[in-house]
């Protein structure tokens, strides 16, 4: 329904802005690994490492197809073999921007070396064990933290949400497994 005062046709409703993120993974020394992208020159959360591929579905294109774009646009990599890790719901306040839905997807086969692609967007690439994002010269981007947590203790459910009130599950940094169980009658 169109507002009739402002002409809006989504006043009032959740407008959804959905994002790819892949996540690269490989044995290392120290255990699993991820392969890390530091922003920089960004206006969203420069000086942040992030997941090595990450950005927004285009129209007619699906999170899967984004995935794969982004790797090869991002890093230069191909022939990824994706499998979904989480869906994750996220808000930061009332601006319709501000409602998303980010797809995660792991990957452990790929073609090429991972390399920066985007010189302008991008302070370098460095692996990382799971278990050791805390000895990064500088944060993770706070929602894919909890992401990358869940993965390291195997609590990520299919499901998971960020930055909503309340706490508990759906609350800030919450993840669980979406199920029929959790669902209200």
């Amino acid at each position: 329904m169109t507002d009739p005062h402002t002409g809006d046709p989504h006043e009032g409703r959740f407008v959804v802005v959905p994002a790819s993120y892949v996540l690269l993974l490989r044995e290392g020394a120290s255990g699993t690994e991820v392969l890390l992208q530091l922003r920089k020159g960004v206006a969203f959360m420069d000086g942040h490492w992030a997941s090595g591929a990450a950005g927004h579905v285009e129209r007619g294109e699906t999170a899967y197809d984004a995935a794969h774009r982004e790797a090869r646009e991002e890093l230069g990599v191909g022939g990824l073999e994706l499998e979904h890790l989480t869906t994750m719901q996220r808000t930061a306040n009332d601006l319709p921007i501000d409602e998303r839905v980010d797809f995660f997807f792991t990957s452990r086969t790929w073609t090429g070396e991972p390399r920066v692609t985007e010189p302008t967007k991008s302070g370098g690439l460095r692996w990382v064990a799971l278990d050791e994002l805390d000895s990064l010269p500088g944060p993770v981007v706070p929602h894919e933290r909890v992401v990358l947590d869940g993965l390291r203790a195997g609590t990520i459910g299919a499901y998971s949400t960020f930055g909503f009130a309340g706490g508990g599950a759906g609350g800030k940094g919450a993840t669980r497994e979406h199920t029929r169980e959790h669902d209200p009658a």
